[in-house]
């Protein structure tokens, strides 16, 4: 991400309040853009609207540049993530999920690309539950899901005006304090917010300039293990062992 590039993130999670501390690290004037206003002293300005509908997503991303002259890069954030069987799970549930991640990436993506010129970037925020299947989290993972097919199509159609739209793909992010958690990743511990802003970075800056359409997974190996290498005593012994 290089200096005087004007970004906007959804910055009131944790994981997105670290890509904004990422970006203004780098000199980037960064813009926040979430539900409820997320008051960090990086922010050159702090929106509040509900991106999930397409009038409030537009206005919000018309008024974002228009505040800082331009916009270069967008980071949607949102996630919502109901945990429930998808027998049991509410239409409500299911509409939220689908809201929360999908339609506030569509309703942002659409406004933001008439104003990014060559060299602009969008980089979502998905997950490996797009990819990987977990217990009681299937809305979310469609949604997700949604995400990932979306970032290849606005690739796509976006790359002649050398616009890049990419995506990264967090595992469990702070999991240190459940029990378990890290059991399935190869690196032995969950991933930090900071390590997704690095890469959310890399995708949005030069160094970046040939990667589009990819959904980069930040996971610490958990998309790349076998699940009977840590089912099985044996086998994960063996990884132990060249620890």
């Amino acid at each position: 991400m290089s200096a005087s590039r004007v970004a906007l993130v959804g910055a009131s999670t944790p994981i997105g309040r670290a890509i904004a501390e990422r970006f203004a690290a780098a000199g980037a004037q960064v813009v926040g853009l979430s539900l409820e206003r997320s008051e960090h002293d990086v922010l050159a300005a702090d929106l509040a609207a509900d991106c999930a509908d397409p009038q409030a997503a537009a206005t919000a991303i018309a008024t974002a540049a228009d505040i800082m002259g331009g916009l270069d890069v967008l980071v949607p954030a949102a996630g919502v993530m109901p945990i429930a069987r998808a027998d049991r799970t509410t239409d409500a549930q299911w509409r939220a999920a689908l809201a929360g991640c999908l339609d506030t990436f569509f309703f942002t993506a659409r406004a933001a690309l008439p104003l990014l010129g060559k060299g602009g970037a969008i980089v979502a925020v998905s997950s490996v539950n797009a990819f990987l299947a977990a217990p009681w989290v299937a809305a979310y993972a469609a949604a997700k899901g949604g995400v990932d097919a979306l970032v290849r199509q606005l690739a796509l159609d976006f790359a002649g005006r050398g616009v890049r739209v990419n995506a990264v793909a967090p595992g469990m992010v702070g999991g240190d304090r459940l029990p378990d958690a890290s059991g399935g990743y190869p690196i032995g511990r969950t991933i930090t917010p900071a390590e997704v802003a690095e890469a959310v970075a890399f995708l949005a800056g030069p160094a970046a300039s040939g990667i589009t359409g990819v959904v980069l997974p930040v996971d610490g190996g958990l998309s790349i293990a076998s699940p009977a290498a840590f089912a099985r005593a044996d086998l994960r012994a063996r990884l132990d062992d060249d620890a």
